[in-house]
């Protein structure tokens, strides 16, 4: 049956609100018996690298199921500064689609996440270029905190400090691993962090080695063990899992096939206890390493044997009894309290799993607004034969309802109630994103939040469940429930947002002429009754009119757009110019950015509403561009902003359009990696080529193609792994006459300040004669590059393979980039 009860509210934990929304876990009979086995274990391990797709899946996955032990991965970065296969977010999107992965494929494995505060600024060549970018004490400082807080027994490296990983980041990741481990444990050391935890001393640290290809760090007298183990509860090996686990990593292209057999896996003794046979031969990972934990052993050993699958309520009063006894352990030092802690949740977990108890939040909306009303929902139902009580709901700051409300079984009780939301409720935002990044550090001002991979939930609500004579009370997260029609049921992260929010373009307004632009603001309401008006201060070097500022909208989710003309008063400015929501005398700044994708819960950023205003000398002659989209980059829509008339070319367009009508065709970043059909229309595009065409092809990654693989030019050449990582680097012109310097811009040293990031990737080798290098450029101590500007004459036309990153400069708003691209375009036809 079902109830609705009145009844007054007690606690929601208004906190900082989660993105972490997924359907409440319930783990099937022999999952059950595994955290059994895992409850029964005391042992825990960190590994630690520097970016999302570092981690071994596979090790991960058996520590954290064969051996049973906690397992952690720490990242010290989001992968914010990488590259995007599966859409157009970069940099701080990018991360957040990046930790979203992670902890998808923390779910598959079994291991548990955490971040540092470093920011991903790129590529890095070694490590003191890396900690040039990045405060090394204040990462220090992280890994320091993140292993007290953890407290593994042993701790693990994916890389070396000696530069084998082949990333700067990499090695740092594993100098710091090293330096941690004496440092958690010396109480001098980040003495702030003891007002909340202990030092902690791991037992020791190892190097978990690798055959990377050309780069075999392993060798046959390291310690050795096999993680392809097949566990029957799971059914799957550990290959499986690890596959499972990476292929989570999407935006990077990291589909695996499930692996199924033995696995070796082999680690080199860095600092701590040695050991001879096993990584974890030195430690009792029994309860009998606690005081007074021999009774549990003995309990739970009993529990164990005595599981029925079919039948798994039969345990919840044997684990009630231990549960007891966890409780009772003495506080005798920080080993104990630590793993008193974490038994307790299993145990509590578990207890609900075995009665086959379920628990739900939810909110009737995904949106709320402080201040205003929201509608929430407990639920709730007993799937055993065993006694099960509800004798307290926590549902709010008004009140509680004391109740003594037997669950019968299998039947759903559910609860609803209306209240307002706190005017202090923070706005959901990722925590680490809620202030500008101080040199590559994000800014968490909150020390509680430092290496969490998200915020905590925005809303939880309490039950109190009578269960074997025990009481225990649990919080759910409140979330949104809903039926899509093609998926199922979905759910969605609650959302605290202001009343209202306004939408900007996201990337830089680039004018290439003194005449005024267009563009359109959409405002749109979180809330119902929302009026006000758009405000835009003046700004030197523009001219910006807002001519009908004023905006209505009745309803929630009711949008207007807002005309805003903006003509600039010179070629070389530039101006942020912030853009605020007058409603009821209160000002509103936040623009609000969404990433939907299917294995990830959805997600968004609140950033600040400000327009970029770029005027630029640039000349373009061409109009008329054909693009083949890649794997994301919004290079198609800054061409559109400087006047070309871009088509995105299709498929059937490649085979059978004419394409003699374009001015150049350009390719998307990566499209030859993700686009197998370019092969097929390779003849096409060199006709096209022969016949006066400029095709531009940006840069492609070398792990899936090469000059065997794909045929991009009309001439062999190789992608490499060269690159130039600082974007300050010397540019150095090979021919200074060359034409693409010349029309219809003058290209010149000053062209190349002010970009972002890097200057190029994957730059072109071994190009045989036929291409002509336009630059030289190189990392401070390295050899100079020739490859990141190829152009070859065939036919009529000419083909351009650029490695340099346009694809990060045109949204920035970089001038010299736009420029060098237009007088690709515009390369004139061959004699």
């Amino acid at each position: 049956m079902k109830m609705n009860i009145i009844y007054k509210l007690l606690l929601i934990c208004f906190c900082v609100s989660t993105l972490k929304a997924q359907r409440p876990v319930q783990l099937h009979s022999s999952e059950i018996l595994q955290s059994l086995k895992k409850l029964n274990t005391l042992g825990s391990v960190l590994y630690i690298a520097a970016h999302p797709d570092d981690e071994n899946t596979r090790l991960l996955a058996y520590l954290a199921n064969e051996r049973k032990f906690r397992t952690g991965y720490l990242s010290l970065t989001r992968g914010d500064g990488g590259q995007n296969l599966i859409g157009k977010e970069q940099g701080d999107a990018l991360g957040l689609i990046r930790t979203q992965e992670l902890l998808a494929a923390r779910r598959s494995d079994g291991a548990e996440q955490f971040f540092t505060r470093a920011h991903d600024f790129g590529f890095s060549k070694n490590p003191q270029e890396t900690f040039s970018l990045w405060n090394h004490d204040s990462l220090l400082s992280d890994v320091v905190l993140c292993i007290r807080l953890f407290k593994p027994d042993v701790i693990i490296c994916r890389f070396p400090t000696t530069g084998e990983g082949g990333h700067g980041h990499h090695t740092a990741s594993a100098i710091l691993a090293l330096e941690a481990f004496d440092a958690a444990a010396d109480s001098t050391k980040f003495s702030w962090q003891l007002k909340f935890t202990k030092a902690w001393k791991a037992k020791s640290i190892y190097w978990n080695t690798f055959n990377f290809g050309e780069i075999n760090t392993t060798s046959p007298s390291q310690l050795k063990l096999d993680a392809g183990l097949y566990n029957p509860l799971l059914g799957k090996n550990y290959g499986e899992i690890a596959a499972e686990s990476r292929s989570m990593h999407k935006s990077q292209g990291f589909g695996s096939l499930l692996e199924r057999g033995s696995g070796t896996e082999y680690f080199k003794f860095l600092k701590g206890d040695s050991a001879s046979k096993d990584l974890f031969e030195h430690l009792n990972t029994t309860w009998n390493r606690l005081p007074g934990g021999a009774s549990i052993q003995k309990l739970l050993n009993a529990c164990i044997t005595s599981y029925k699958p079919e039948a798994p309520e039969t345990s919840v009063k044997q684990l009630t009894n231990i549960y007891d006894l966890i409780k009772k352990l003495p506080d005798a030092n920080a080993e104990t309290v630590y793993w008193k802690k974490q038994k307790l949740t299993e145990t509590e977990n578990l207890i609900l799993a075995c009665g086959g108890i379920w628990l739900e939040a939810l909110s009737a909306d995904y949106i709320t607004v402080p201040g205003q009303p929201i509608t929430l929902s407990a639920h709730i139902i007993n799937r055993s034969k065993g006694e099960v009580k509800l004798k307290q709901l926590w549902f709010g700051e008004l009140g509680d309802t004391l109740m003594d409300l037997k669950l019968d079984n299998n039947q759903l009780f559910s609860f609803k109630r209306k209240l307002n939301l706190p005017n202090n409720t923070p706005y959901s935002n990722p925590y680490w994103l809620n202030a500008p990044r101080s040199n590559n550090l994000y800014t968490v001002g909150n020390a509680n939040l430092i290496g969490k991979p998200q915020n905590p939930a925005a809303i939880n609500l309490r039950f109190k469940l009578g269960i074997n004579s025990h009481d225990f009370e649990i919080e759910r997260e409140v979330q949104y429930k809903y039926s899509d029609p093609a998926k199922g049921e979905i759910y969605r992260p609650l959302e605290v947002l202001p009343p209202v929010v306004i939408q900007v373009p996201k990337n830089a307004l680039v004018f290439n002429e003194l005449a005024e632009k267009n563009i359109q603001l959409t405002v749109k309401a979180n809330a119902n009754a929302v009026s006000g008006k758009i405000e835009i201060a003046p700004v030197d070097g523009f001219l910006i009119t807002v001519p009908t500022p004023n905006f209505t909208l009745k309803n929630k989710n009711d949008e207007a757009l807002i005309d805003v003309v903006i003509k600039p008063l010179s070629l070389k400015a530039r101006q942020s110019v912030q853009v605020k929501a007058t409603v009821n005398n209160m000002a509103y700044t936040q623009s609000l950015r969404r990433m939907e994708y299917d294995h990830i819960p959805y997600q968004f950023i609140l950033s600040n509403a400000q327009l970029i205003l770029i005027s630029i000398d640039h000349k373009k002659m061409g109009s008329k561009i054909g693009y083949i989209a890649g794997a994301g980059d919004e290079v198609e829509a800054c061409l559109n902003q400087v006047g070309y008339k871009v088509t995105r070319l299709t498929d059937e367009m490649l085979a059978k359009g004419d394409l003699s009508g374009f001015d150049a065709i350009i390719s998307g970043v990566r499209a030859y990696n993700i686009n197998e059909r370019l092969q097929v229309h390779y003849q096409r595009l060199m006709d096209y080529v022969a016949n006066g065409g400029n095709l531009i092809v940006q840069y492609n990654t070398n792990n899936r193609i090469g000059p065997l693989e794909a045929k991009i030019g009309p001439y062999p050449f190789t992608i490499s792994r060269e690159r130039v990582t600082d974007e300050k680097a010397e540019v150095r012109f090979v021919n200074p006459e060359h034409r693409v310097l010349q029309q219809p811009n003058k290209i010149s040293e000053d062209d190349f300040e002010g970009w972002v990031q890097e200057r190029g990737t994957y730059f072109a080798t071994e190009t045989g004669g036929k291409y002509q290098s336009v630059f030289l450029m190189n990392d401070p101590g390295e050899k100079p590059l020739d490859g990141s500007l190829i152009i070859g004459s065939y036919g009529k036309g000419n083909f351009v393979y650029a490695g340099l990153a346009f694809f990060r400069q045109l949204p920035a708003g970089v001038p010299g980039a736009y420029r060098l691209l237009s007088n690709l375009i515009d390369l004139p036809e061959n004699k």
